[in-house]
């Protein structure tokens, strides 16, 4: 009774039997909206996301008061903040196979997905490291220096966990003890990882391109 309801998919529906629902066979976890995780991330992203948007708004206010943008330095070089967007970008495409393969539950594949997207995540993690030292501006020389490195930072928190959290499954998925739950558990941060590369595009727009404007 038990391994089935791990190997079966939130789409069963009860069984009623006279005025009562049987719920034996119903499964122990669920993809997408059946499941707490997409709800608990959904709402984690929906908070995130408002933060990023505030300090964009914080921006373009601080742009618009200021008599020079940027105020004080020069805009961020492109090299390092570039090629963290190409790559970023790249990742969705194994991300998108790896969320297609939880909801198989293909073992292989899987596998396969969060090995390749570990090892981008980390050398965004590395390319990250040296955007740092090509913003041309500290933290403290000024409202502009502020909100720019604010913005990677608060990305950059997001880009580790995402990174950590993909690690840690990797080493799940290949260790054991394996269940159906934790197929969830990789469609989930494959859902997370979307927002870590949609969120980076406009961050990296204002970051890198609206002082140039």
């Amino acid at each position: 009774m038990t391994a089935r309801r791990e190997a079966t998919p939130a789409s069963v529906p009860a069984v009623r039997r006279g005025d009562a629902l049987d719920v034996a066979e119903l499964p122990s976890y669920g993809f997408g909206h059946r499941s707490l995780m997409w709800w608990g991330t959904a709402g984690m992203m929906a908070i995130e996301g408002s933060a990023f948007a505030f300090m964009i708004i914080i921006y373009f206010y601080l742009r618009s008061i200021s008599g020079t943008w940027p105020y004080g330095a020069p805009a961020p070089d492109l090299a390092w903040g570039t090629l963290n967007a190409v790559l970023i970008v790249l990742s969705a495409i194994p991300n998108t196979f790896i969320d297609k393969a939880a909801i198989d539950q293909d073992l292989g594949r899987v596998r396969r997905g969060l090995a390749i997207l570990s090892a981008i995540g980390l050398a965004l993690l590395v390319v990250r490291a040296f955007e740092f030292t090509a913003l041309n501006v500290t933290m403290t020389d000024s409202a502009y220096g502020s909100i720019v490195w604010v913005l990677l930072i608060l990305h950059t928190f997001n880009l580790i966990t995402d990174v950590l959290d993909s690690l840690v499954l990797t080493v799940l998925m290949f260790k054991g003890p394996l269940e159906g739950k934790r197929f969830v558990d990789v469609a989930e941060n494959s859902g997370y990882w979307d927002f870590v590369v949609v969120t980076w595009l406009p961050i990296y727009a204002v970051i890198y391109w609206a002082p140039r404007f």
